[in-house]
Order: C-alpha cells, then sequence, then structure tokens
C-alpha cells in the first residue's frame, strides 16, 4: 500500500464541467493544498459516455483509478453494470481484490456495506438525506467522516463539481486495507449515491 494513505486528512475536488461524461477529481493535502493524488475514469466506452448524459446514468459502469501525482497507481474502484443497487470492488496497485460496497436497499440519505476481500463487513457508510454529511461506522465506533466543502453559491449552482474533506480517525492504523476502501467509497458516495 502507498505510504500517502496514511494521510488522514484528504481534501477531493471534483472536476468543474457543464458537459463532461467521466468522473475526475483531484486529491488534495488540505494543510498546504497541494495536489498528491488523481483520480481520473480514462477507460469509458462510447456508449457509457452517452448514457451519462441520460436518465440511466446511475445505472452505467464505471472504473476509476486513483494515482500519485507522479503516476504511480495507488487503487482502482470499479462497478460494472447497476440495474437497482450498486456492487462496487477496490482494488490495490497490484489489482488485487482489497474490498467491496454493497448498496444498501431502501437506505434514505445512502448507505453501503465496506466489505473486505472475503465479504466480511469492516464498517458502514451512512449519509444524511437532508445533508452531505457521511460516517463510516461499525458498533457505534466512527473509522471515518466525509462531508461537502462548498466552494461558493455560485459555481455549485451551476455546475455538478462536488468538493469533500475525508478525515480518517486515528484508529484505523497506517497501513490498514480499510483505508484503501475509505478513499475508494469517498469517490462511490457521488457515482453511486449522489449522481
Amino acid at each position: 500500500m502507498n505510504s500517502i494513505l496514511n494521510r488522514n486528512l484528504f481534501f477531493v475536488k471534483e472536476h468543474v464541467g457543464m458537459f463532461k461524461a467521466s468522473n475526475n477529481y483531484d486529491i488534495y493535502n488540505p494543510d498546504n493544498q497541494e495536489m498528491i493524488m488523481t483520480c481520473r475514469e480514462e477507460k469509458l466506452g462510447f456508449l457509457t459516455k452517452m448514457l451519462r448524459f441520460t436518465d440511466y446514468k446511475r445505472m452505467t459502469p464505471f472504473n476509476v483509478e486513483i494515482k500519485t501525482t507522479s503516476g504511480e497507481k495507488v487503487l482502482t474502484v470499479k462497478r460494472g453494470i447497476s440495474i437497482f443497487l450498486s456492487d462496487v470492488e477496490v482494488l490495490d496497485e497490484n489489482d488485487n481484490l482489497v474490498g467491496k460496497f454493497k448498496q444498501k436497499f431502501f437506505s434514505i440519505g445512502g448507505k453501503f456495506d465496506v466489505l473486505d476481500a472475503n465479504d466480511n463487513v469492516l464498517c458502514t457508510l451512512k449519509g444524511k438525506w437532508t445533508s452531505w454529511d457521511f460516517k463510516f461506522i461499525k458498533d457505534q465506533v466512527e473509522f471515518a467522516s466525509v462531508s461537502k466543502k462548498w466552494d461558493g453559491l455560485g459555481k455549485e449552482l451551476f455546475t455538478t463539481a462536488d468538493n469533500y474533506i475525508l478525515h480518517i480517525d486515528e484508529k484505523v492504523t497506517e497501513n490498514h486495507p480499510m483505508r484503501l476502501l475509505i478513499l475508494g467509497a469517498v469517490m462511490c458516495i457521488d457515482m453511486v449515491l449522489k449522481e
């Protein structure tokens, strides 16, 4: 696992675009505003691009790679076609399965289980339908939180850009695979729950 994931605070900034099909983000160190990772959806087929501009956008597959600014792959988040609920896989830098996300049926505000590679529940991502606040929780213990960072009302009204602050609690030790899953889940909040 890349040591860049041992940080506890990340600022995730979606690329601004009125008519964009792909999901692209930059991930910054909030302390000094230095870009530390990129998140790109480069392998986007023609049909998927077309469907992204329709009501079927939430059902389209995705394959997003997060890399360091020097180009080293950190993780991949991918999903096939989704009819009702999303099953998303997270792969490490060597394309080995680290875990999955399974979306919950009839969850208000958004909810999915974060599973390890053996389908054991590590925690649950829970959101509120009235806001952009999400928490990674298991047995009343919070492992991480995500909140939307507003970057000015005008920008939010005329684009679909979303920005997030991810805070990983110190309970999640350095080099723990849950760090890969938590960062991957932040991409899923936007692509699975909020689109």
